[in-house]
């Protein structure tokens, strides 16, 4: 069975049982006896085992193995939780995430065994067993040995489907002979569970587990049907093996979402008629050599076309696997299903639109007529409608970024030897999906920073009458048609004057600059590529490095960053995101003959300015608006272009305003407000500071948009 359809799936659905699990176990640090946490954990253990082995991925699948058994026995009230289980735990996390990371780039999960993890939750378990007074009744498959084979054995006579199997004489006589030959012949069924949504994939995985004790001689249904997912819950095998049958069925049950299993051997009476199976294995006789090609030869042709080792013995296993192309990752998103009902109704309604459209124009009185206008009017708002509709699709909760950063903080309290506390509200609010896998890395810069820079050490804040344990908060909430996310600590807040002492230091500014810099200019500096403030760069931080490169991602996404901070007291850093990147309202302006889009988030107004207004202030050019003083930039300057307008013509300026900062951007013309559709503008062009993309417009022409942001 080729998995690799499956790869895409598998990726998605493992990191979300990744951050449930930093999550859970996080929860299970606090409060070590939360059954209901427990449970939690094991069954994401449990499920993130059984997809790791239908894809093959054994160093992964043998980590989640051990890792359940330590959650089986802490479920079991054998093994107590304490925080070096804890430690542990987050190790095989980022362990799993690294497999994780690997099969995204590779569709392979490498060579790390991670031996030393293995070895440590061994320790855990041997103490466990200690505990209970006795060695580990764990079986060989995985599972409790003791409980599980006798039910599977004693099920009731209904769920023995394999007897049901029509054996032909070319099978009869493999089993015969495999008997001889001192092999077992096991009848199984084997029961899916009903939630279980991949069920071909759980049942590869089933085929694959018993590969490596034995041969699988027929099946029913086919493999073939099986790989086309072509049966309900259940399949039955006659299955060759030198193994005893609880082995066999503690292999197959401990694959995630099988229900059950059971079996029994296979015997004839003198008839050649298999036991149990009366007049329907008379009647299979005649058929028998059909029945081999239709399902015996296929069954086992294919799992030989499986298996390395196809002889009659036991014990043939799979080689490899089918190499898999590297998958395409975060381009799922998880919809609602009355999301998808209103685009659909939107949808219906833009064809209604369409063929009133073309009625309209094929009568007499034409596209002037009223009815084409109303039409016209009708068919805008079903668009709106439905654009509206589509930016809900692509809307998720940024909680899939901010889960992780809870164990962060853990890990780097530990580190830094200081307590510290994360606090986050509005995980709830969602952003576009392209903006959320952005977010994840300057949020955890910032986050970072406020850990090892911002907050004091613990005798510091014992002398300011600060508490023992220092605050770090998160909050994440909308703003009309933007997302805003604060970062913010109880720290020492950033030192404007060691700032401008550092920059001068470092000559990026004069003693005479520094001295007339204001707050917010000094705290500007931090973001300048390579400065910082810490006397030493750590490996977690300093405050000022990489917070260019914290920039310059928001500003990729249309976002800005502010800073606020008092000396003594903590600091906050402000990303303003907007809601959706793909359609944005414009206003459409002229520059040297061509078309240009600026957003309209960031303009403030529209003003006409006489010449004479204009100033000149240390070489640069500002106008003096409603008391304050805006500087100018003229776009036919920063696109090297000709006005179109005479020198001594009134400008016409639109003022843009980034954080609290202003500018007036000089255009030739004003063509009017319209909603565009944003168009990546790929390789064809090099990374422009100005340029953040294009449009086509209504009548086939391209437009490039404008990034505000990048003037002030």
């Amino acid at each position: 069975m080729d998995v690799s359809q499956y790869l895409e799936i598998f990726i998605d659905e493992a990191k979300e049982h990744l951050e449930n699990l930093n999550t859970q176990i996080m929860n299970l640090e606090q409060d070590g006896e939360n059954m209901d946490t427990i449970n939690e954990i094991f069954r994401a253990a449990h499920s993130l085992k059984g997809m790791s082995g239908t894809m093959g991925f054994k160093r992964m699948q043998t980590l989640t193995h051990d890792m359940e058994d330590v959650f089986s026995k802490v479920r079991d009230g054998n093994i107590a939780v304490d925080t070096d289980m804890v430690d542990i735990l987050f190790q095989c996390l980022d362990a799993l995430e690294a497999y994780v990371a690997n099969i995204t780039e590779t569709a392979d999960e490498g060579d790390n065994d991670n031996a030393h993890l293995i070895k440590a939750l061994g320790e855990i378990l041997e103490k466990g067993a200690a505990s209970e007074g006795g060695p580990s009744e764990k079986g060989e498959g995985g599972s409790d040995a003791a409980g599980g084979n006798e039910e599977a054995v004693s099920s009731g006579e209904g769920k023995h489907k394999w007897k049901q199997i029509k054996i032909g004489k070319v099978e009869q006589s493999a089993i015969e002979d495999a008997v001889k030959e001192g092999l077992n012949a096991f009848g199984i069924s084997i029961f899916v569970q009903e939630s279980c949504l991949l069920k071909a994939a759980r049942a590869f995985l089933v085929f694959r587990a018993m590969e490596e004790l034995g041969e699988v001689i027929l099946s029913v249904p086919s493999v073939q049907d099986i790989e086309d997912e072509r049966f309900d819950r259940d399949f039955s095998v006659i299955f060759l093996t030198d193994q005893p049958l609880e082995k066999v069925l503690d292999a197959v049950k401990n694959v995630s979402e099988i229900e059950d299993a059971v079996g029994d051997k296979v015997t004839f009476n003198e008839a050649g008629e298999e036991d149990g199976q009366g007049a329907e294995a008379g009647a299979a006789a005649k058929d028998s050599d059909a029945a081999s090609k239709d399902k015996g030869t296929g069954a086992a042709g294919n799992t030989a076309g499986k298996n390395a080792q196809a002889g009659k013995g036991a014990g043939g296993k799979t080689e490899g696997k089918k190499a898999m192309g590297k998958p395409v990752v975060n381009r799922t998103v998880r919809v609602d299903i009355e999301k998808l009902d209103s685009l659909m109704n939107l949808v219906s309604e833009l064809i209604i639109s369409k063929n009133s459209l073309v009625s309209v124009a094929e009568t007499e009185i034409g596209a002037s007529s009223l009815a084409f206008n109303e039409q016209i009017e009708y068919l805008e708002s079903v668009t709106t409608s439905l654009h509206e509709s589509v930016m809900k699709v692509r809307m998720v909760p940024i909680e899939s970024v901010v889960t992780k950063f809870p164990r962060m903080i853990r890990d780097l309290s530990k580190k830094l030897d200081k307590k510290m506390e994360l606090y986050m509200t509005g995980e709830d609010t969602e952003l576009d999906r392209t903006v959320v896998d952005e977010i994840g890395d300057p949020l955890m810069h910032l986050l970072r920073n406020s850990a090892d820079h911002g907050l004091e050490s613990a005798e510091i804040r014992a002398k300011r009458g600060k508490p023992e344990v220092g605050s770090i908060f998160l909050d994440a909430y909308q703003d009309g048609n933007n997302v805003v996310i604060e970062v913010r600590d109880d720290g020492n807040g950033i030192d404007v004057e060691a700032v401008k002492r550092k920059a001068v230091e470092k000559g990026k500014i004069t003693q005479e600059q520094a001295d007339a810099m204001s707050e917010k200019e000094a705290i500007d500096l931090l973001f300048q590529p390579s400065f910082s403030t810490a006397k030493q760069v750590s490996d977690i931080s300093g405050r000022g490095v990489g917070l260019d490169v914290v920039k310059s991602k928001i500003e990729s996404l249309s976002g800005e960053v502010e800073v606020r901070t008092k000396l003594g007291e903590g600091s906050t850093f402000t990303i303003r995101l907007p809601l959706t990147l793909a359609i944005i309202q414009t206003l459409m302006v002229i520059v040297g003959g061509e078309k240009y889009a600026i957003s309209l988030g960031s303009i403030q107004t529209i003003e006409n300015i006489p010449v004479s207004e204009v100033k000149t202030v240390q070489g640069k050019e500002v106008i003096y608006l409603r008391g304050n003083v805006i500087p100018l930039v003229r776009l036919t300057k920063e696109l090297d272009v000709e006005s179109l307008n005479a020198p001594d013509a009134d400008l016409l300026v639109l003022i843009v305003k980034k954080g609290d900062r202003y500018a007036g951007i000089v255009v030739d013309e004003l063509i009017g407000q319209m909603e565009i559709v944003i168009k990546n503008m790929g390789k064809f062009i090099g990374k422009s500071r100005l340029i953040s993309g294009a449009t086509i417009l209504g009548n086939g022409e391209v437009a490039l948009i404008l990034d505000a942001n990048a003037l002030i």
